[in-house]
């Protein structure tokens, strides 16, 4: 198979043509390069595709295209240049284009954001962003899609810190006390990204179409903290906080520095991380065991150091303040 990725330097899109390499396709990438190096043996076509016409691919086609951006403008003009050039089009969107993340157990059907109508978003737009780029490659390709929404995707290689951040706390001081939420009953999903990778592969290779949310298993943040002190060895007493108190206190939801990772606070969000994901799990989407899943995240957070600054988390310093109130 003869596969392009528009992308393929950063961590999912590297995965992504690393396993179609494996498999014995071959892989052309199309991508800036800022973000890292393509897999060994794929094809690199250094492009800022916010200007790139396409010219050097201009009398190739293709088995089967990934796009990964949430840019319209670069959506919109790949779709111009090669939609009618190839046999599958695969578009990873996100499952941040819902228009309510309230319900758990939400599926495929429920309700978009409206689309954005700027070519260039910005990040406060992503979800509608997405849904732009979701519509216009509808309105291109029709029934070649396969349209992937992943969830909260973690693994080796995640420089968002977001899901290894209580595994790295764990292991970074086993002897002191954890400050956690105390809504630890919060559903949680992650999606071990080689687990993504390897299913929407397989899911190219087979001709498969549709839209699927890809997202990891449902596990409450207590059972997430438990494994992730299980895996660490942290033996220091667990302090369980009121939500609204870590609030008013300034410490921030989901991601980003000085936050509690996925911990969602506000009801409206209770099923951002809680989706069903039957669908993808029905067309051949499989689980890596969540104890090896934390094991792959704590060798990746040590290889990055466990007491570096951190993308997202709570700094050790801000969390002993709060825990001497």
């Amino acid at each position: 198979m003869d596969l392009l990725i528009l992308g393929g330097t950063a961590w999912l899109g590297r995965e992504l043509s690393a396993i179609a390499l494996d498999r014995g396709h071959a892989v052309t990438c199309i991508a800036r390069g800022t973000s890292g190096g393509v897999a060994e043996g794929a094809r690199f076509i250094a492009a800022d595709r916010d200007s790139y016409d396409f010219a050097d691919i201009a009398a190739d086609s293709f088995d089967a295209i990934i796009e990964l951006t949430w840019q319209p403008g670069q959506c919109g003009d790949a779709l111009r240049a090669l939609a009618g050039r190839a046999k599958h089009w695969t578009f990873v969107s996100s499952c941040s284009v819902y228009a309510s993340h309230r319900d758990v157990d939400g599926d495929e059907s429920a309700e978009l954001l409206a689309a954005t109508s700027a070519l260039r978003a910005e990040m406060s737009e992503y979800g509608e962003a997405k849904v732009a780029c979701e519509v216009a490659t509808r309105g291109f390709v029709g029934d070649r899609l396969l349209l992937v929404r992943p969830g909260l995707i973690g693994g080796s290689g995640d420089m968002s810190d977001r899901a290894g951040a209580w595994v790295a706390r764990c292991a970074g001081f086993p002897d002191e006390s954890l400050m956690v939420p105390d809504s630890l009953d919060l559903v949680t999903q992650v999606i071990d990204v080689r687990d993504l990778a390897k299913w929407a592969v397989g899911a190219i290779e087979n001709g498969l179409t549709g839209t699927f949310d890809a997202v990891g298993p449902q596990m409450s943040l207590g059972d997430w903290i438990a494994l992730a002190r299980q895996v660490a060895g942290h033996s220091g007493e667990v302090r369980a906080v009121d939500p609204s108190w870590l609030i008013e206190q300034g410490v921030s939801e989901f991601m980003g520095p000085e936050s509690l990772t996925m911990w969602l606070h506000d009801p409206e969000w209770r099923g951002f991380m809680a989706r069903t994901g039957a669908a993808a799990m029905w067309a051949g989407l499989t689980h890596t065991p969540r104890a090896a899943l934390m094991q792959d995240l704590l060798e990746w957070e040590t290889f990055c150091g466990l007491y570096r600054e951190r993308r997202s988390g709570l700094s050790i310093e801000r969390e002993c303040e709060l825990q001497s109130w």
